[in-house]
């Protein structure tokens, strides 16, 4: 099949002359590229880079590093598909508790909940049935490599359906985060998404911003790896640094301030003078004149502290992952397309609508949550930053004080910084397209025969029902490959139980496309490439391989291309040996073509690999940067990970409270069933159990305290539980038989503190983070109940 049809049936762009790579001379210029080259539609010399950089014969440290990094993506990729499927789970279980907590739940409700902890088998299993493997992989194929299919589908779904067709294409359709022919297919997605969103939407004003399926997709982009990265390395330690200041409180809402103001002056006199009244209006609070010199100097640390903010964004443009900026420059594009008198401020709307709103401000807003703090800030530094994100957020958009009329004070920031953030924002804008690259990447995919993708049942199956649900739309023809295929498989199996949600290997095809078998024939046969061309790219391919692979050789200043290729012919290594004999032979007919000459030391060739091995060395450090800097983005995503698995840990320990105190027989008794008979059992006191001062100091567990240094060594805690959801926490000096003093906790309590966003317990002498006490609650008391 032509190459113009292959790539057509991919929705990819066909420009409308398709020049050639055809070289009728044999002379080359000094870039090393053919002089008769008149097109860069896609690249001969790029293949066989692509090789010289990852031959899997090649085992020196480049080769190493590259291994090291692909493995350290791919770990990525699956760390952030298990954690968007713990997020979804535990906002549903945040609703759900809640109304656990208030005994609001039916029985029903309660096994759903129960339901969301299974813990699915991750093995990766044959298909239940070959032949509907065969359909499935057809399918999914069709559905990865003409994008335009799930894109018409996420317009259709409903947002109760969005979240679980999201995990489905970001995470596993195109879940190689850090590959480039998933990432440009899933751009390419976006565009036809995006393109029907601007087509569809009449009010300029609510473009991009109504909680749709379509905006919930660009969210959900974000929070991939590569976004994670950019939010770790740019925000963390801006963000670090602010939160430091526990007790800066930059309140600039007057009746906040006057609130607290009332509050200080009753704590220190005992009593309110009688002109400040307890209760005022938000207008009486703003006219008081100590409130507004209370706010004056707030103001100007805001401005300083966003300032800060802004410049070290503005300063990192290049840090900011491909995907997001190509998606800015696709807002911006498809706005001047149906808006053509659009202002510049109108289109800067709209992209920073995308880059704060939706990207930037909720990491800064919940640091926390975004792994780029430890711990949970204090109320002070949280408040800061909401107003910060703010502050942004109205610098991007044009500023609405409606709801909010303080905010006006903080104008002078916005005049000082509107044109320098749109400068930014249409910079964003700036970056090539893909198309050419993709172009590539596809027709080397109909050449691989091990395409493969990782899906669970579950998802196979409800990406299936959706289609067919949709189908009258989504494929009104009979003759449309979806329809075809979707009428072979039938009708779509209902979902299994998570605990049966196994992970199968489905291998992808089309059956459409005629797989080529040989890359080198099929770019000759499309392109007019010659033989002597691909013999070409292929010999200077081969030197690189072999002087990667001799040390001794890579270390010489010069390059002599005969010598090299005696070398590897009569070396101990077989594999060199017959690269080397290859190479040889490769050279002679060369020559004899007279594409290459010997006489002057083939100089042409012997630049281009001197040139190939500049770029690897280039490479290897870049490939070294790269690994550096994804290193920090995994432990990120894994403490994430660790986090959300706590919160669920929370949940199922009040979930097995729940229970036992459902089946109570009196205090301290629970009843268990026995053969029919019911039979009262004397529920064990577990603990108590010591931690000392030091050791919960340092797990983060105490947040803050007031006991003298010198004397925390003498301080300890011992936590028991008397009955299942129920604690008590004894604070012990050493010598002492009775404790200082002791409280009891409920589960529920502990819960409902963490749900309010409520960050600490007041143990009178220290406090107790509420998130992390949790956690070791659930680590002490979890196993030892079971």
């Amino acid at each position: 099949m032509e190459r113009q049809s292959i790539l057509a049936s991919f929705g990819i762009p066909i420009s409308p002359s398709s020049r050639s790579l055809n070289r009728n001379a044999p002379r080359r210029d000094t870039s090393g590229s053919f002089a008769g080259r008149s097109s860069t539609r896609y690249s001969v010399t790029a293949l066989y880079s692509m090789a010289a950089e990852q031959d899997v014969e090649v085992e020196d440290d480049l080769a190493k590093a590259q291994k090291r990094l692909r493995d350290l993506k791919g770990r990525i990729s699956a760390q952030s598909k298990k954690n968007f499927v713990l997020e979804r789970d535990v906002r549903y279980l945040d609703s759900r508790i809640a109304l656990l907590i208030a005994n609001r739940m039916a029985l029903d409700e309660k096994q759903e909940v129960e339901s969301h902890f299974e813990e699915s088998d991750q093995q990766v299993v044959a298909f239940p049935d070959h032949r509907k493997m065969n359909q499935y992989g057809n399918l999914f194929f069709l559905l990865q490599t003409e994008p335009r299919h799930i894109a018409n589908l996420c317009r259709l779904v409903s947002l109760t359906e969005i979240d679980t067709l999201l995990q489905t294409v970001m995470f596993t359709l195109y879940g190689n985060q850090y590959e480039s022919r998933e990432e440009h297919l899933l751009l390419t997605m976006f565009q036809s998404v995006l393109s029907a969103q601007f087509e569809t939407t009449n009010d300029f004003n609510s473009l991009l911003r109504a909680n749709t399926p379509v905006s919930r997709m660009m969210t959900t982009y974000t929070r991939r790896g590569p976004g994670q990265g950019y939010l770790k390395s740019v925000l963390s330690e801006r963000i670090n640094s602010l939160i430091e200041y526990k007790e800066l409180n930059l309140e600039i809402n007057p009746l906040k301030v006057y609130e607290q103001m009332i509050k200080k002056i009753e704590e220190d006199s005992g009593s309110l003078p009688p002109e400040l009244p307890r209760s005022v209006t938000p207008d009486v609070a703003a006219a008081n004149s100590d409130v507004q010199a209370i706010i004056a100097p707030r103001i100007n640390k805001l401005i300083d502290i966003a300032n800060s903010f802004i410049t070290t964004i503005i300063d990192s443009i290049e840090q900011v992952p491909y995907g997001i900026r190509w998606i800015c420059k696709q807002i911006k594009s498809l706005t001047k397309r149906k808006y053509p008198d659009a202002t510049e401020f109108m289109l800067c709307t709209l992209i920073g609508g995308f880059f704060f709103l939706r990207f930037v401000n909720p990491a800064i807003v919940t640091p926390q949550t975004y792994m780029l703090v430890d711990g949970n800030p204090g109320k002070y530094p949280i408040r800061t930053l909401t107003l910060i994100a703010k502050m942004l957020q109205n610098l991007a958009n044009k500023p609405s004080y409606s709801k909010e009329e303080f905010m006006i004070m903080l104008n002078p920031f916005i005049e000082n910084n509107k044109q320098r953030i749109n400068k930014f924002l249409l910079e964003l804008c700036e970056v090539g397209d893909f198309y050419e690259s993709l172009e590539m990447d596809q027709y080397v995919a109909l050449s691989k025969k091990d395409l493969m993708l990782q899906i669970t049942l579950n998802e196979i199956y409800n990406t299936h029902a959706l289609l067919s649900q949709h189908l009258e739309v989504l494929a009104p023809s009979d003759k449309n490959h979806l329809r075809i295929i979707l009428e072979e498989i039938g009708s779509a199996p209902t979902q299994v139980p998570r605990k049966e949600n196994k992970i199968v290997e489905l291998p992808l095809f089309s059956r459409w496309e005629t797989p080529i078998q040989d890359i080198a024939t099929a770019l000759m046969s499309d392109n007019n490439v010659t033989q002597n061309d691909i013999t070409y790219m292929e010999t200077k391919s081969i030197f690189v391989q072999i002087i990667r692979s001799i040390p001794r050789i890579a270390n010489k200043q010069n390059i002599d291309l005969f010598a090299i290729a005696e070398t590897a012919a009569t070396a101990n290594d077989a594999t060199l040996v017959r690269k080397g004999i290859k190479v040889k032979e490769m050279l002679r007919e060369l020559e004899e073509a007279h594409v290459i000459n010997r006489k002057d030391g083939y100089k042409l060739m012997t630049e281009e690999v001197a040139q190939e091995l500049v770029h690897l060395g280039n490479l290897r450090e870049k490939v070294n940067k790269e690994i550096n800097s994804l290193e920090s983005v995994y432990k990120t995503i894994c403490d994430h990970n660790n986090y959300l698995r706590s919160q669920l840990d929370s949940y199922k320990a009040y979930l097995l409270n729940v229970r036992q105190q459902d089946g109570t027989g009196g205090p301290g008794a629970s009843v268990v069933k026995l053969g029919g008979k019911e039979k009262s059992q004397k529920i064990k006191v577990l603990g108590p159990y010591k931690f000392t001062h030091t050791h919960l100091e340092r797990d983060g567990i105490i947040a803050e305290t007031s006991v003298p240094e010198n004397r925390r060594q003498n301080i300890f805690f011992n936590i028991t539980s008397p009955v299942p959801g129920t604690f008590i926490i004894a604070l012990h000096y050493k010598g002492r038989d009775a404790p200082i003093l002791e409280m009891d906790l409920k589960l529920d309590d502990l819960l409902e503190k963490q749900q309010d966003n409520v960050l600490s317990l007041d143990l009178e002498y220290v406090q107790l983070n509420v998130s992390k006490l949790l956690q070791l609650l659930n680590k002490t008391f979890s196993k030892r109940k079971a």
